[in-house]
């Protein structure tokens, strides 16, 4: 049994046997008051409610995280995984489905995209990536992901205990203890979330609240980068704004000070640089002396030697091996860095959040290209020997295209005929099942294990596969109802699928928790109970 395969009861010496008869001599030292209140009934809820707040979360969830970076560093292929998620029933099925088919839990966790809260859960409407929706949604999210993964607990217990019950009414003494075992060695659906603070929100002081607030609800770990808080815009489009490292060092610092003060010691934080696609910046960082950090972030800077005597008001001049040179600025005042810089400000930036206080690296790239992030990866590393990566498999890269072609361009490379294959057109139907886009294929199904052999990722996540599958689900849904088929496209592709491949919501009823609620109607009105779950139920239509 691995460390999160098995959660520890709340007392480690305590069975199921043991709990129930602790709850028993509670309740028989309140003289008979209590008598009403079933010992068993006790322990079976506090099992099914094994975190108390969100705190005892973050730092059951830290411990898991620390322990896979360590199992990282010594194995490769030992990289973990994330869907992000918008609702906290997304991430209940998605922890179900894994249990369903994997049996485990381990390496794969949860990541709360920024994006998706903007488009979807903000209270103005859907907007872009720009860091404009409520930040307190943030934390709001975190705190329902792990409800619902909570319930999902709760749920999952509460059919076990349900069957040691039957077991005990037919007197299956040996099928009874297997199962009471199982109840003490239940994996929980509670895994760690990777959650997104954008740049903060504001200054550092801004970030450390927000900070808190996510940490409280159960993150233990949180992705932050390096834009400028009022000018963020989602890593994928134009226009984006870094700050100098100084800047970006006290946010670091903000996070690490929230997790403390909370008592969550093995918090991560994960810096991400937008450099890569960030030409701008709309500061000049402090430097005291040639070589500095500040110094060096200026270094890339796009700038023109001046006469002093040609200055002009307003001019910000830098002194650059003896010659006095100007940034050059744009009309909306933002200074612009060289072009071809951004891979080297990548390094920088990473090194030093490293150097910082920073857990994990994040670094935003234009395209899926195991070689191009492992050439940054491999300077980072002959600084930092254990950095690791947490790489974001974007729905904003075009992966059929971007893969094809880099099979034609190796291809071409090899001296190979592409004569078959027009590159600008690589993603038409017709070349499906074709050579090269098997190979592609096959590219894209190993990337994962590929970057973290290679190019030291330790994380991949995909921001938002649940957006994409919501639209995709309703789309083809709404063509068949609203079309021809009618009541059978809903049956057929939805409903008959559920039962034949085991969806644990085709019993809605149960998923809302509908028996946890009659169990709880047991508990308080014994006999009295006026349950839902009975021979008119047509939930028992589904077996």
């Amino acid at each position: 049994m691995t460390y999160q395969q098995k959660l520890p009861p709340l007392n480690q010496h305590l069975t199921y046997g043991d709990e129930t008869d602790a709850a028993k001599q509670l309740i028989g030292s309140h003289d008979g008051k209590w008598a009403g209140i079933d010992a068993e009934s006790v322990a079976r809820m506090r099992l099914q409610n094994r975190f108390r707040t969100g705190l005892d979360i973050a730092r059951y969830t830290a411990a898991i995280m620390r322990q896979d970076m360590a199992a990282y560093d010594a194995d490769s292929s030992l990289y973990t995984q994330s869907l992000g998620c918008w609702h906290g029933f997304i991430a209940q099925q998605k922890m179900i489905s894994i249990k369903k088919h994997f049996g485990s839990t381990d390496r794969r966790y949860l990541y709360l995209s920024g994006w998706m809260v903007a488009a979807l859960r903000s209270e103005f409407g859907p907007l872009p990536d720009q860091s404009m929706h409520e930040k307190t949604s943030v934390p709001a999210l975190i705190e329902e992901l792990y409800t619902f993964l909570r319930q999902a607990d709760a749920r999952e217990l509460g059919m076990m205990f349900r069957e040691i019950d039957a077991a005990r009414a037919a007197g299956e003494s040996a099928k009874e203890q297997a199962l009471l075992k199982a109840v003490e060695n239940h994996q929980t659906h509670v895994v760690p979330i990777i959650a997104d603070i954008d740049a903060g929100f504001g200054n550092a002081e801004a970030t450390y609240l927000l900070a808190k607030k996510m940490i409280e609800a159960g993150a233990c770990a949180l992705q932050i980068e390096n834009q400028v808080s009022d000018e963020k815009q989602c890593g994928h489009q134009d226009g984006k704004v870094t700050v100098p490292h100084e800047d970006f060092i006290q946010k670091i610092r903000a996070c690490r000070y929230a997790f403390l003060e909370l008592g969550v010691d093995d918090g991560i934080i994960v810096t991400r640089t937008d450099s890569l696609g960030a030409g701008l910046t709309k500061q000049i960082a402090v430097s005291t002396e040639p070589g500095d950090i500040g110094d060096q972030y200026n270094s890339f800077l796009d700038c023109e030697e001046i006469d002093p005597a040609t200055a002009r008001n307003g001019d910000v001049v830098l002194n650059r091996d003896g010659k006095l040179m100007r940034p050059k600025r744009l009309p909306s005042g933002l200074f612009q860095f060289r072009e071809g810089t951004g891979a080297d400000r990548c390094v920088l930036d990473s090194i030093t959040s490293l150097q910082n206080g920073a857990d994990l690296l994040w670094i935003e790239t234009e395209k899926p290209h195991v070689e191009q992030i492992a050439s940054m990866m491999d300077r980072i590393r002959e600084v930092v020997p254990n950095a690791k990566l947490v790489y974001n498999n974007s729905p904003s890269f075009n992966w059929t295209l971007n893969f094809r072609q880099q099979v034609y361009d190796a291809m071409v490379k090899d001296g190979k005929d592409v004569s078959a294959y027009n590159r600008d057109d690589l993603m038409s139907v017709e070349y499906d099942g074709t050579k090269l886009a098997d190979i592609a294929d096959e590219r894209i199904r190993t990337f994962q294990a590929d970057g973290a052999k290679r190019a030291g990722i330790f994380h991949h996540l995909i921001t938002l596969p649940t957006y994409h599958t919501a639209a995709l689900s309703t789309d083809n849904l709404a063509k068949e109802y609203f079309g021809d088929a009618g009541m059978l496209g809903y049956v057929l592709n939805v409903q008959r699928q559920e039962i034949r491949q085991g969806i644990a919501c085709v019993k809605h009823q149960n998923m809302s928790g509908s028996d946890i609620g009659d169990d709880h109607k047991e508990y308080f009105a014994g006999e009295a109970a006026l349950k839902a779950g009975g021979a008119n139920n047509t939930m028992n239509q589904f077996g």
